[in-house]
């Protein structure tokens, strides 16, 4: 058992894990990969990785989905993710076990059996085989099949219900918009695509993952992840934190909490913690997604609602301690006790409008 090792540890090693302190990454999928997912649907995905870069510019994330090395799927909670292509199929694989398809519900709404979906996947596949295409553009491909001539609607539908368990099983994504058009490719057009793997090979993967990004974490944090954001059920996730238990993963006190931490990263853990550093990030951005909004260490009960509703926070040491908004070029920033010093906020507001591209002026409330 390690001791000596409390919140503010756990925090600032977080904060160098994830790029926010120290040199910076070097690429957007080597930030997106520790990430595990950064949320395209909120339009702060550029912000959100940009603030992790070495060297950041307007419009890298952008670049780097239309080159092909992103993949933007449905996955967590079932909204729109950037993932790498390598590690995508990870959670995917996690997403997919529930097998929404297959409910009754499913069954009766679409007028589909579980036996019709391995050739209606076929006929997706094949229609996207040759490029990307709209939501209208597949639908006509697929009700050429007369078996399943009634699924215009369900597959042109704006909420894209019906195409998640498309992407959930690695036949389709999101392929860069076309005039505003919602576009769908195949995702093996990214670069290091490597298919779906097996539900018990996958699991291990992900909780790695999210320790390297997100731990020290307790199990119910593994939970909120992997079962509450994907599919997997808590009796899989309880497997495979025993099976790690024996070799990868150790278990640590931090502050009377039972926490899951990788082997390797205990010493590290000791660092010197971070002190009076500040963080400007978009709202829901992963520091505070992959921990929930729900942390009190991460987010204090008293602020939850308005970072919970999107406010983007502003970050003391990795807690939120504010808010901030830029109305033009002056950006606002809302503290709830002062606790930083203007030379602090000065370094941040310089490092916000590095990542945005544009000069910005400060003010403090």
């Amino acid at each position: 058992m390690v001791g000596a090792i409390g919140w503010r540890e756990i925090l600032s090693w977080r904060l160098r894990r994830q790029f926010l302190n120290g040199p910076g990454a070097t690429s957007v999928g080597e930030v997106v990969r520790r990430l595990v997912a950064v949320p395209s649907w909120s339009g702060d995905a550029e912000l959100a990785i940009g603030s992790r870069m070495r060297r950041p510019h307007p419009g890298a994330v952008a670049a780097a989905f239309a080159e092909g090395h992103l993949v933007k799927t449905f996955a967590f909670r079932g909204s729109m993710n950037y993932l790498v292509p390598e590690d995508a199929g990870i959670y995917l694989a996690l997403r997919a076990v529930g097998r929404q398809w297959e409910l009754k519900s499913w069954r009766e709404f679409y007028r589909l059996e579980p036996a019709d979906w391995p050739v209606l996947r076929a006929v997706v596949r094949d229609a996207l085989s040759s490029g990307p295409l709209s939501q209208r553009d597949l639908a006509d491909v697929v009700v050429r099949d007369a078996r399943f001539s009634h699924l215009t609607v369900a597959l042109t539908d704006k909420s894209c219900t019906f195409l998640k368990p498309f992407a959930w099983q690695g036949d389709l994504s999101i392929a860069p918009p076309r005039d505003g058009v919602l576009m769908l490719q195949s995702p093996t057009v990214a670069f290091g695509w490597s298919g779906i793997p097996e539900p018990e090979d996958a699991g291990p993967q992900a909780l790695r993952a999210y320790l390297s990004a997100y731990g020290p974490a307790s199990a119910d944090h593994l939970q909120y992840w992997l079962g509450d954001g994907l599919s997997a059920g808590r009796k899989r996730i309880a497997g495979w934190i025993a099976r790690m238990l024996e070799d990868e993963i150790v278990t640590i006190d931090v502050e009377g909490d039972e926490l899951l931490c990788h082997a390797d990263h205990v010493d590290d853990l000791a660092s010197e913690p971070a002190s009076g550093v500040i963080h400007l990030l978009p709202g829901l951005d992963p520091w505070l997604l992959g921990a929930g909004t729900a942390d009190v260490h991460i987010v204090p009960p008293d602020r939850r609602t308005e970072i919970t509703r999107g406010a983007n926070p502003v970050l003391i040491d990795g807690r939120v301690e504010g808010t901030w908004k830029i109305t033009e070029d002056l950006l606002t920033v809302t503290t709830h006790d002062g606790a930083f010093s203007r030379d602090t906020l000065e370094i941040a507001r310089g490092r916000l409008a590095e990542v945005l591209g544009r000069e910005i002026h400060s003010d403090v409330l």
